[in-house]
């Protein structure tokens, strides 16, 4: 089991290495017209380490995403070559860069949650108010008793 952890643990420093040197690129160091401003956003690196998935979040509509894909599928080389100069290890995985789209999907579950909130509010308070009206409208238990 200890041999386990040490490889999670290995495969993790990996893949947070390679997503801020992969970010450190992204910054500045690519030429590419294509590739504009957006951030790697996670690193999913396979169980055996050949491959890694970087997950790349884009400022723009779908054409830009697409543009920023081809223009890193072009650089892939550049850029594990620059990471085995970096990194000083003896092998870079195989880089597969995808679009990531959980920022948006985030921030419209963060919508829905916030309406149904807000709708969960409003009727305990048309509960509350409808209570005071009708508990205001019926006589008292002891006034009708005494009728």
């Amino acid at each position: 089991m200890p041999e386990q952890r040490g490889r999670t643990y290995h495969q993790n420093r990996v893949a947070e290495t390679l997503r801020e040197e992969i970010s450190a690129m992204l910054e500045g160091q690519l030429s590419d017209p294509r590739i504009n401003f957006g951030y790697v956003s996670e690193v999913v690196m396979a169980p055996g380490g050949k491959s890694a998935r970087i997950y790349v979040a884009v400022d723009g509509d779908a054409k830009d995403e697409e543009e920023m894909l081809e223009g890193l599928e072009a650089a892939r080389g550049y850029i594990r070559h620059q990471l085995l100069q970096r990194m000083g290890v003896r092998h870079i995985p195989e880089l597969f860069f995808q679009v990531d789209h959980s920022e948006p999907v985030r921030a419209r579950i963060d919508e829905l949650l916030g309406r149904v909130e807000r709708r969960n509010r409003q009727k305990e308070k048309l509960q509350r108010e409808n209570a005071q009206v009708t508990g205001a409208l019926e006589p008292e238990p002891s006034k009708r008793e005494s009728e």
